[in-house]
């Protein structure tokens, strides 16, 4: 850990008009500034090092969904978190990917300083590059936390977005499956 961040949330301490030496608070900025550092651990992460060479061959040609990925991530404009959960699918070419590898690459791009729409496109974006697949989908559904405790303090918005590449993008029968699989489709 850098010696500078712990001092930074010590200041921070002080400006927000509290005492970093009240018993409470002696070791917060240490303990502040190894969460954030855990918080933002996707920086120390290569796509090559969570894929970990987890590409198998395969004759599937069908639509490959892991569902309901739990993701933590926090807003680069406020530095409050996000939480939701990714769906993200993909169609093999002759190879798929080790089912925790799609996790570990949401995980890698949410703990990141992030906006929901961006990480929805690098999820997808990686998951196309490492797999080739003929298409790729993602869709992001989250709760922020800089609208729900400041702001317009709305409790029960829920912020969706998606990205669709490929064959999800050129075909709307493909999308549909994708969407009606995730229970997002009318």
């Amino acid at each position: 850990m850098s010696q500078e961040l712990p001092s930074f949330f010590r200041e921070i301490l002080i400006g927000v008009g509290e005492d970093p030496e009240r018993e409470g608070l002696l070791d917060t900025p240490k303990r502040a500034a190894k969460a954030m550092q855990y918080l933002c651990h996707g920086y120390q992460k290569s796509l090559e090092e969570v894929v970990n060479g987890a590409l198998f061959a395969s004759d599937n040609d069908e639509m490959v969904i892991v569902k309901d990925v739990e993701l933590y991530s926090l807003c680069e404009h406020h530095l409050l978190p996000f939480i939701g959960k990714a769906h993200v699918a993909y169609i093999p070419t002759g190879k798929v990917l080790g089912l925790s590898k799609v996790a570990r690459i949401v995980d890698m791009y949410a703990r990141r300083l992030q906006i929901q729409e961006n990480l929805t496109r690098q999820i997808a974006e990686a998951v196309q590059q490492v797999t080739n697949a003929a298409g790729v989908a993602v869709v992001i559904e989250a709760k922020h936390m800089c609208m729900m405790m400041r702001g317009v303090e709305k409790q029960n918005s829920v912020m969706s977005t998606s990205v669709m590449l490929g064959v999800f993008r050129e075909s709307s029968n493909t999308r549909h499956e994708f969407l009606q699989l995730i229970g997002r489709s009318h």
